[in-house]
């Protein structure tokens, strides 16, 4: 028999699916009415003009459902269900807000591009300043709500980094953000990836014991597949840099919910391969003079280039991350990770 626990996990992804997909019958004509499409850069594949138009910030359907959602079901669980401690909760919601503070940066960006008409939106340090800002906020927070420095580090156990947890938990968060939001290329990557990627830590969260936070990854998980109904080749709405962004905030918020931001490099590979490709490629560029060592980046564009379709690149990599997924969850298992019910 199915435990609360379990019902409440399935209710958040079901509604939260529910309520992105039908947000997006109202939400994408609306875009269109405001003229909000998305310009695409001529540094592109050429055949991507044809996607000249398409309205952008459609992240906002997965946005709303995950966070009004998820913070219902997860304050109905508390409430008929099992009380967590202060640091805990603090976790939780304050990742809720470290990805509502992303999502509002991208939204910044967003309507920079597509209202002032200026294609790059906000310069690289403004962007890196206001995210490091955030994550800078998100740690102060949690620490003065009772969060320590403590890491769970697999087949080793939890080790305290002390003071070095921050600077190295704020980098991390940054970098995790930007590579979420390059992985959004082409149609229907990005919420693909975070979908498997949320099921398993969703998997993760339930075996140790923190149900809140395994409620809010089946929120996420359900947001994507609702807004995934809109995006899929040929995508009707793109996420933009509101819904990138928001994604990268919430993947970090959950891994550090957990106490394992080392497991978030591992389910989110592809994230992490996206972004160094990106780095990759510019040192290779500047070392060699012109030479590339991609067709394109990020990756997912060099194998647009390479014949590729879309749906075969999102499915490669969807398969990709279930993988990482699998192993991340089997090393929790085998990996003397901490049981904890709270």
């Amino acid at each position: 028999m199915m435990s609360m626990t379990g019902v409440w996990t399935i209710i958040a992804a079901a509604a939260s699916f529910g309520v992105a997909a039908v947000l997006g019958i109202w939400l994408v004509p609306f875009l269109h009415k405001l003229n909000f499409g998305q310009t695409i850069l001529e540094i592109g594949p050429n055949w991507h003009k044809g996607k000249q138009g398409t309205p952008t910030m459609g992240g906002f359907m997965f946005i709303i459902s995950s966070i009004v959602i998820g913070v219902l079901c997860v304050i109905l669980y508390h409430t008929f269900g099992v009380e967590e401690t202060p640091a805990l909760s603090a976790k939780i919601y304050a990742g809720i807000f470290m990805a509502a503070a992303y999502g509002a940066i991208g939204f910044i960006d967003d309507y920079i591009k597509v209202v002032k008409k200026r294609n790059l939106g906000l310069t690289a340090i403004q962007k890196l300043v206001l995210q490091f800002i955030v994550a800078i906020a998100y740690l102060v927070t949690v620490t003065l709500f009772g969060g320590g420095t403590q890491t769970f580090i697999p087949f080793v156990g939890m080790i305290d980094l002390g003071i070095f947890y921050y600077p190295i938990s704020a980098i991390l968060i940054v970098g995790v953000v930007n590579a979420v939001n390059l992985t959004d290329g082409i149609d229907g990557l990005n919420a693909s990836v975070t979908f498997f990627g949320s099921i398993f830590f969703m998997l993760i969260a339930s075996f140790v014991g923190r149900m809140g936070v395994s409620i809010m990854s089946a929120a996420i998980a359900g947001g994507c597949l609702g807004f995934l109904l809109w995006n899929f080749h040929p995508a009707k709405v793109f996420m933009g840099d509101t819904g990138s962004l928001y994604l990268g905030g919430f993947m970090c918020a959950i891994a550090f919910a957990l106490d394992m931001p080392v497991i978030l490099i591992i389910i989110g590979l592809v994230y992490i391969i996206e972004m160094f490709s990106v780095i990759l490629q510019v040192t290779y560029f500047k070392a060699t003079h012109g030479k590339r060592l991609f067709k394109m980046s990020p990756i997912h564009h060099h194998f647009e280039m390479c014949g590729w379709s879309e749906v075969k690149i999102v499915v490669m990599f969807s398969i990709f991350t279930s993988i990482c997924g699998a192993a991340a969850l089997i090393m929790i298992i085998a990996g003397n990770a901490p049981y904890v019910r709270i």
